[in-house]
């Protein structure tokens, strides 16, 4: 016997149908449940209406019309809707990343700043929900400040401080008393309304984050270099990375600071980013986030969300280029000679032996003699010029040049995703992991917005960010069954393991052609250059299976791609067997292009573009 009886969820009437009379329960949906009994059940709900069915079982549900957010919205204030709509959001990024590594650096500003408190608020949240966590801080603002204060004046040469004893002492005097200052506020227990209503009494005076403060880092001298002396300026030799796991894994938080400790017993003043990307990798982090005070933008002040390892290689020679004071950073990113931006080519033109392509392999980390900076090159021994951040309070000024080559250098070197975030957004931490496109800049090197194939699993969600445009007659209608016949031949982008966007390339081999078809954004993520991602992404494809032309039909979207290089042809370009296909009563116009050979470099047969 059928009853009709209204989900607690769902917009539409439900028809559950049961057999057994001890049936207790009925699914109208996998998350959805209705409970039955021979009693009314007791809803937290308006008034509900029973509906009797066959042997009496009776089904309770609610008057209220739509779905369950109008439910929530009709029994629960405004503030806590958002509460618990950001608690079930956040579940789906949060879990992920539980037993995770991060490695954080913090810039000087912030740490003189009101910011910190905020930043220091989130790492201990994140802390107890079970990421991992190493703060790197940098103290040079405070050793300058306290140099200034005895009369002295900081010298630097390039990115590295030269480090005489007055010099030394307020590095280490700075190092403890900012390490001390971040053990204390870590430190600070819970609120003890919230304990008293949620907690254990034993634990109301309990220490909010176990701190771990020793150092790590083996370093060695600079020494003399092209006949300047650095004192006791140091380069990092190796990381004690068993040690400082164990104290991760027993639930501490570590911080540490720049200063280093010599195999003779000496204390030396280390770069900062140095420390960082030496911590990072050799502990295997999965982040490196770094707290600067401004975000990273592009030339319209737009804030630039997502770079790709060439995206940024890109960015930073174009910086570099701009601004010659940095200029050394871009050999952190890239191994070959570089021409010095004083020799621009003809009406300025930056020149680049390889035009900007990221090499693309990952750099295999090694200490050469124990050695992991060799004469301030850099991490590798030599390989790479390493010397950022140091003392760069022009970072602003320069674009974060210094914090970009770190990033890209990281990212190619092992880490998967480097995140630089503005400290003086509240919360900015919290927001960057807990939401899909965050609130900084994330340079990644592993799937978070991969191009790739199209898998059978995939078929549904093409066909939803499809529907929208084939209804307004932008694209062509498919069947589900022609759908799913082409769809081997459809790219998809995928986002936190969400499809957010498609397109499909149907190759005609004899012609050396091939055909570019059903280009779909996400609403949400339109005007961000997914589909210029996309699209460049097929003719690097297309490209790589011999291909040297393409061709679409459009009604409504010739501008666009007029813009990327396209231009108009009669319907005697396009290939016998489309010719055969084409609904002429569309009116479609019709472009091709030209491809280019492909000298990228860049796999496209891979999961990441």
């Amino acid at each position: 016997m059928a009853a009709s009886i209204r989900c607690f969820y769902c917009n539409p009437i439900q028809n559950l149908r049961w057999d057994l009379p001890n049936q207790k329960s009925m699914l109208c949906w996998p998350h959805h449940r209705f409970q039955f009994g021979t009693e009314r059940a007791k809803l937290s709900w308006p008034p509900s209406t029973v509906v009797k069915g066959k042997n009496g079982i009776s089904a309770s549900f609610s008057n209220l019309e739509g779905d369950g957010g109008n439910v929530l919205e009709s029994t629960i204030s405004m503030e806590d809707q958002r509460r618990v709509r950001w608690f079930r959001e956040t579940c789906s990024y949060l879990c992920p990343n539980k037993g995770c590594t991060f490695v954080v650096i913090i810039s000087g500003k912030i740490l003189c700043s009101p910011f910190l408190d905020s930043i220091l608020k989130d790492i201990a949240y994140l802390h107890h929900l079970g990421i991992r966590f190493v703060i790197v801080l940098e103290t040079y603002l405070r050793i300058n400040q306290l140099l200034e204060q005895r009369g002295s004046k900081p010298t630097f040469v390039g990115e590295y401080r030269i480090t005489d004893a007055e010099a030394l002492t307020a590095a280490i005097h700075a190092a403890e008393e900012v390490r001390s200052m971040l053990a204390a506020k870590l430190s600070a227990g819970p609120s003890i309304s919230n304990v008293h209503r949620h907690g254990d009494g034993s634990r109301w005076h309990a220490v909010n984050v176990t701190v771990d403060c020793n150092c790590y880092i083996g370093a060695r001298r600079k020494g003399v270099i092209r006949g300047i002396d650095y004192g006791a300026t140091g380069e990092v030799k190796r990381v004690d990375a068993s040690s400082m796991c164990k104290r991760l894994d027993s639930g501490c938080i570590v911080i540490q600071n720049n200063i280093g400790h010599s195999s003779s017993g000496e204390l030396l003043n280390c770069n900062t980013y140095e420390v960082a990307t030496a911590c990072a990798l050799a502990i295997g982090a999965d982040k490196l986030i770094c707290i600067i005070d401004g975000q990273i933008l592009d030339e319209n002040g737009h804030l630039i969300s997502f770079l790709t390892l060439q995206e940024a290689d890109m960015l930073i020679r174009e910086r570099a280029k701009q601004n010659e004071i940095a200029f050394n950073c871009v050999k952190a990113v890239g191994e070959e000679d570089l021409t010095s931006p004083k020799h621009d080519g003809p009406n300025g033109a930056f020149h680049s032996p390889q035009n900007g392509k990221f090499s693309g392999r990952r750099r295999n980390i090694t200490f050469r003699n124990g050695v992991g900076f060799d004469n301030g090159n850099g991490l590798g021994a030599g390989e790479q010029c390493f010397a950022i951040g140091s003392h760069d309070w022009r970072g602003r000024l320069s674009g974060y040049l210094s914090e970009l080559a770190a990033a890209a250098f990281v990212c190619g070197a092992g880490v998967k995703r480097v995140h630089l975030l503005d400290g003086t957004i509240d919360g900015v931490l919290s927001l960057e992991l807990t939401t899909r496109d965050g609130k900084g800049t994330m340079v990644a090197s592993d799937l978070y917005e991969g191009t790739r194939m199209a898998r059978l699993e995939d078929l549904n969600s093409i066909r939803q960010i499809m529907q929208p445009l084939e209804e307004s007659g932008i694209l062509v209608c498919r069947t589900d069954q022609e759908l799913l016949e082409e769809l081997e031949s459809f790219i998809v982008m995928e986002r936190d393991g969400e499809i957010i966007a498609c397109a499909a390339l149907f190759p005609f081999f004899e012609e050396r052609c091939g055909e570019v078809a059903a280009i779909a954004v996400s609403p949400d993520c339109r005007g961000l250059g997914q589909g210029y991602k996309l699209l460049d992404y097929i003719e690097k494809k297309a490209s790589s299976i011999g291909l040297e032309m393409l061709f679409l039909l459009t009604t409504q979207t010739a501008d666009w791609f007029v813009r990327r290089g396209f231009f108009e042809c009669s319907i005697e370009s396009i290939p016998e067997k489309k010719r055969k296909k084409i609904n002429l009563s569309r009116n479609s116009k019709y472009y091709m292009k030209k491809l280019l050979p492909d000298t990228s470099g860049i796999a496209v047969d891979s999961q990441v573009i």
